[in-house]
Formats: structure tokens, sequence, C-alpha cells
């Protein structure tokens, strides 16, 4: 019995455990602050990335025939892209690259070029290159669309489905790190120590041990260290379309590192883990002298381990979910972190048992591994239950119809399914042994097995492009209209024509020629509320083409696009077009949930519940709560919580209030599209019916009025008079008097 464990006492008491002098590890508030940092650093970035996107508007439509050719080509994608990193080339049927574009500079998710004018007649590809920001996968794949005739023989490429086995290699590697980094952390706290902790020791544990556990986790950190310079590599080459040879002679990693959120997260992970080294090599270093020290580093390790994990949500298939992307993040990270224990406690105890047990005979070493594996099954059954539970609930986000079980993605899942089946197989044969008080570790050694090819298909999963949902994706024609006004011909088209981000591209020509010596600027109106845009100058992008974007279209509904050409000697010419927009033209980023997903949702609330429930309960024996008092704490919350709902929702209504206070609906609405028509009846009706208002100086302070004023005011200002301006002379008809408001709008400057 050199070993130093006091198994006197176990044979004496047959306890389940070594004695632990009666002392109970609890966190501190460092650790609880540690807590909060790790939710502080991992929400941002969650905001700032999703995963893995696709195409969800395509304008023109894939294989579509046009009479004219397309003044602009716009795909918008589910999710943001690297600018630098992101290509989009026109090529004619013969395959030359006809024009180049890129990322828009408005919307980041926008991969957009202006199309030559002078394009003849014939089939057209399309080649888009994407690099997601999130997850720094690039997806090539082509479209095609005809101008005159669709032409046959001629199809675009659909994007490659399948992983990218480095990418894969490393995600595994990297996977393995953290879930053993934070297997063993955790086992170290919640089941070495209440198991086998021995106060007689620095550590409350044999130094043999404690070493082991040592060279796990800097094992792990190097493991981490060494993927997470691979996946550098390997995003240099997939962005740059690389070999390794060339990106690493070039250096072209460094403008992966510096220039790209990818980039941006691969510094954070690796600066948290030279300073996880860091904290190991002091706890190793100063156990001897600061044991209190040494211990407190170990139980915040867990911490720092669940920060590693939740860096790869944030980069994940799930930070990219229809279905409430806040919600998967949080869901997957529960996932991920009930699996690391589950698999890297599995793996860290079939490498640290066989140093624990070795010096003690066969029936210390029954006790013992009775002892370490109860206590470890205990923990893990509900959390293997949240795996399971979580997992389906995942897997729901991206699996929306049947036909997606046939994709690369839906393949990888179901080989994953098929390998965890073995595992769920063992652990309850293994629990059953454990009950029979005969534990084995041949067991262990064959679930690690199992878990390893989990990990490498977990691996392999999150490397796969997720299958691309029914709902987005639908190519809607854009709205589009033309119209001759003098010598102009005026076309403008509405991108994609929905609520939301809108491109308006206008070309003018003016002999069938483009024209581009003119400014332009575009106000959208809302006429049933009375609102309005402020004017945008619109970019000369091409010869004739100009074009703006904007979020005001905020609904579905009438809306116009008021369009007003300068010349260069002052002249305004003024179009008008009028727009029916439609929620079915709205780029769909979001889904609903349904009930299976509730139901899910309140199974990972029980199962959390339950895992609390230990914690809670040791809470209300130290407050020594009796009946009446948890019935009042219990009452005090829950109308907290209430009065806080309350408040919410009081606030919300007052906003509502407030807004229609300020906006509220017009009582009469302007009828008439103020094009030029109807602004040349707006002047001759001014001119003529109130002459006595260009002299007046009230006048002025009407003009000076004009940015803020409704219609609906200016619409009784003419019928009624305001100040010291009198109504206008005679009887006006109510589409007279819009026809003096739009005309009294042209007299206020845009700039």
């Amino acid at each position: 019995m050199g070993a130093g464990f006091r198994f006197d006492a176990i044979a004496k008491s047959q306890l389940p455990a070594w004695d632990f002098a009666g002392r109970r590890f609890q966190y501190n508030s460092g650790m609880f602050s540690l807590r909060w940092l790790i939710l502080l650093i991992i929400l941002p970035l969650a905001a700032l990335t999703q995963a893995h996107g696709y195409v969800v508007r395509a304008i023109p439509a894939d294989r579509s025939t046009l009479d004219r050719p397309p003044t602009r080509l716009q795909y918008w994608f589910s999710e943001a892209l690297e600018a630098r990193f992101s290509e989009i080339h026109l090529r004619d049927q013969a395959g030359s690259i006809i024009a180049s574009g890129g990322v828009d500079e408005r919307n980041s998710a926008l991969l957009t070029m202006p199309v030559p004018a002078d394009l003849p007649d014939g089939a057209y590809i399309v080649e888009l290159r994407p690099a997601f920001a999130s997850d720094g996968h690039v997806i090539a794949e082509s479209r095609v669309f005809f101008v005159g005739e669709a032409v046959g023989g001629i199809g675009g490429t659909a994007a490659d489905d399948r992983a990218i086995p480095l990418e894969a290699l490393w995600r595994a590697a990297l996977n393995l790190a953290n879930f053993l980094f934070f297997g063993a952390a955790s086992l170290f706290t919640l089941v070495l120590l209440p198991a086998w902790g021995n106060a007689r020791y620095k550590e409350n544990l044999p130094p043999r041990v404690m070493r082991r556990l040592l060279h796990l986790v800097a094992g792990a950190l190097l493991l981490a260290i060494a993927a997470n310079i691979v996946s550098l590599v390997q995003q240099s080459m997939v962005f740059f379309n690389a070999g390794a040879a060339q990106v690493l002679a070039q250096n072209l990693w460094q403008v992966v590192l510096i220039g790209s959120r990818f980039g941006d997260v691969w510094t954070f992970r690796m600066v948290l883990l030279v300073f996880s080294a860091a904290l190991l090599f002091a706890a190793a270093y100063y156990r001897e002298l600061f044991p209190g020290l040494a211990a407190g580093i170990w139980r915040g390790l867990p911490w720092l381990g669940a920060l590693f994990i939740g860096l790869s949500m944030v980069t994940s298939h799930s930070a990219g979910s229809l279905l409430l992307p806040w919600l998967a993040i949080a869901v997957d990270w529960l996932h991920a972190l009930a699996a690391a224990f589950w698999l890297g406690g599995i793996l860290s105890l079939t490498l640290i048992l066989p140093t624990a047990l070795q010096p003690l005979d066969a029936e210390a070493r029954q006790i013992a591994l009775q002892a370490v594996l109860s206590r470890f099954s205990r923990l893990v059954l509900p959390l293997v239950l949240l795996v399971l539970v979580s997992g389906v609930y995942n897997a729901l986000n991206y699996l929306t119809a049947p036909s997606d079980l046939v994709t690369s993605y839906g393949q990888t899942l179901g080989i994953k399914l098929l390998l965890v089946a073995p595992v769920l197989l063992l652990g309850g044969w293994h629990r059953r042994s454990l009950r029979a008080g005969s534990p084995a570790k041949s067991l262990l050694r064959l679930e690690s097995f199992f878990l390893l090819a989990v990990l490498v298909a977990v691996a392999w999963l999150s490397a796969t492009p997720l299958p691309e949902p029914a709902t987005p994706g639908v190519d809607i024609e854009a709205p589009q209209a033309s119209q001759t006004v003098g010598d102009y011909g005026i076309s403008i088209t509405l991108l994609p024509g929905g609520p939301g981000v809108n491109t308006t591209d206008i070309v003018i020509e003016r002999a069938g020629q483009p024209v581009d010596n003119v400014r332009v600027h575009l106000q959208m109106v809302d006429p049933a509320r009375d609102r309005r845009s402020a004017w945008q100058l619109a970019e000369a992008l091409d010869a004739g083409l100009f074009v703006a974007a904007g979020d005001e279209i905020d609904r579905a509904g009438k809306w116009w696009s008021l369009v007003d050409i300068t010349e260069e000697d002052g002249a305004v010419t003024r179009a008008a077009f009028g727009w029916n927009i439609s929620e079915a033209a709205a780029i769909e980023v979001s889904r609903q949930p349904n009930l299976l997903h509730a139901l899910l949702l309140l199974g990972i609330a029980g199962l959390l519940a339950h895992l609390a429930a230990p914690h809670a309960r040791r809470l209300i024996v130290a407050l020594q709560l009796t009946w009446a008092s948890a019935l009042l704490a219990v009452g005090a919350v829950v109308i907290s919580v209430a009065v806080m709902v309350s408040g919410a929702l009081m606030i919300a209504q007052q906003q509502r209030d407030y807004e229609r206070t300020l906006n509220p609906p017009p009582l009469i609405v302007n009828s008439i599209l103020p094009d030029a028509e109807s602004l040349a009846r707006g002047e001759a009706l001014f001119d003529e019916r109130c002459p006595a208002w260009r002299a007046n100086d009230d006048f002025e302070s009407l003009l000076r009025r004009m940015g803020k004023a409704r219609d609906e005011f200016l619409f009784a200002s003419v019928r009624d008079g305001w100040r010291n301006l009198g109504a206008c002379e005679d009887e006006l008809s109510d589409s007279q008097r819009w026809d003096v408001v739009n005309f009294l709008r042209t007299l206020v400057a845009r700039d």
C-alpha cells in the first residue's frame, strides 16, 4: 500500500471513494467572473458570424431567357462574404471572360457586377466563387442565362457539397484537443477529487495521477496549436486556390491572418491557447510552493475549455441557422460541452486509470475503479440524454425536407448516428456492470475507439456544406419599368424588389445612346404612410447605368420611386415609377419554430434543471429556507418576473404609441404619382391659382419646413392656407391640389 491511498479506510467502511477529509470544493467569485467573461467573449463573436451560406436570390435566375441583357448581375447569399476573396465572372458561351465583379460595398452578402450594355444575344455563364466570412468555406459554382433565345448544350455546374479532407482532418484534431482539454480538466474537479481526493497530497491526488493529467492537458494544448496552424494553411489554400507550397513560399497565410474574419478568430484562439499553456506551466511549477494556486488553476481550466469549444460554435453551422440563430448557438454549445465531458472524460479515464491503479492490489483496484466510474456514470447519464436531445434539435435546424437526407450532409449525419449507436450500447453495458459491482476497463477502451470514430464523423460533418433549405433560393423576377420623358429613355429595376435592402438600377439613354454626363437622384416614397426617404445621389457605375441602394422599403404594399435627372446646366427631368411590393420578393433568412422544436427545447430545459438540482438543493440548505420563506421567495421571483415582463410590454406599447404620435396615419393620402406630367400641371395651377404665394415671406418659411412636412399638411395648406398664405384661388379638385403639392416639393434643393 505504498501508494499512499487510504485503502484501510475503504476496507473498513466500504465507501466507494477515498476519504477527502470532508472537504467540498466550491467555486469562488473569481470562477463566476470567469464564466461571465466567457459569455462576454462568445456572444459578440456570435453576433459577427454566421456559417456556410448559399444563394438565396439570383438575378437573373438560373437558365432564364431574357429579351434584353440585364444591367447588372446580383447574387444574394444567406450570410456575409469575405470581400477580398470572393469573385464573380461573366463568360460568353466560348468561355472568354467578359466582365468581373465582387462583393457589393453596401451589402457584404451580395456578389454583383455591371454587365456591358452592348451584350449580344446568346448564352452566358456566371461563375461564382464566394468565400464565407464565418467558417472560411469557399464554394465554386456556375449559372447560365440566355439573351434572345435559349441555347442548348450549355449548363452551369452545382457547388460541390463534399467536405475537404484536409479541413476535416484539422477539425478532427482540434475537436479532439478541445474535448481532451475540457474532459480531463472537468474530470479532475467533478470526478477524481470527490472519488479519490486525499488531503495528505498537496493537490489532493497522488502525484502520478496529477502527472498523467498534466501530460494529457499539455498534449491537448499542443495538438490544438498544431491543428490551428494547419487550419491557417488550409484556409489560405482555399482562399487563394493555391497549393500549400505556394501559400508558404509567398506568405499568403499572412493575408488571410490579417484580412479575414477567419484570421481574427484564429488569432484569438491562438492567444487563448498560449495563455492556457502559461497557466498550466504555473500550476506545475508552483504546485510545491503554492498548492492552493495550482489547485485553483486546475479548477479554472474547465471554463477555458468551455471557451475553446464556444469559439468553435460561433464559427459552426449553428451560427447560420435560419431558426433562431442565437438559440441554435446556445443549444449547439450545450451539445458540444456535454459531448466533450462524455468523450473527453472517457478518453482521459482510459489513459489515467492504468497509471492510477497500477501499484494497487486487486481488491483496492476494484474499489477505486468502482468509486470513480460510478461517479462518472452518474454525471454522464443526463449529459448523454442532453447530447441526444440537443442533437435532434440541431439536425432539425438543417434538415428541412426528406430529400436532405440523401445530400452529403445527410449521409455524413447518418454515418455519425450509426457510430453513436454502439457507443450507447457499450455505455449501457458498462452501467450494468457497475451496478453489478464488476466494472471493466476493457469496456472503456472499446468505448474510446468508437468515440474517436464519432469524433472524425463530427469533424467531417462540420466541413460539409449544409443542404440548402427549400424556403430560400426562390428566384422571383425583379420589378422593372421603363418610360420616356422628353429626350430621355429611362429604365429602372428594383432588386430584389421586396421588403429589406434593395438595389435600384437606373439606365438612362438619349436617342438610344447611354447618357453619363448627368446627375441622378432617387427618392423612395410610401404614400400610404405619407413617408419619404431622403434624396440619394445614385452612383454612376457604367455608361448610362446609375445605381443606388437602401433599406427604405420596410413593408409590402404600394411604393413610389422618384428619379430626378439633373443636366450640366441645372435643368431637371423627373421620372416616377409605382411599385406593388410583395412579401414574396423579400430575401428569407429565417423560419419559425414548430411544435417539435418547442418540445425538444423543453426537454433540454428539463435536463439542465436536473443537472442544476443538486446545486440548488445545497443552496437551499445553506440558506436554511423554511416552507414559508421558500414560498415567499418563489412569490417574489414570480412577481418580479411578472413586473419585468409587463414593464417590457408597457415600454414597447409606449414606443408604438409614441411612433404613432410622431407619424400618425394620414387622414388623406396622396393619390397622384409625382411624375413629369403631374409636376407640369402643378406648376401651371400654382402660378394661376396661387399667384400671391411667391411674394409672401411665409412662403419661404413653408419651403424651409418642406423636408419634414407631410403631404397632407401641404394639401391642407393649399386648400385652407397657412399663416399669411391664403388658400389658392377658385375651387380645386383633390387631384389638382395633389399636383400642386407635388410641384411644391420640387422647389426645395436636394443637396
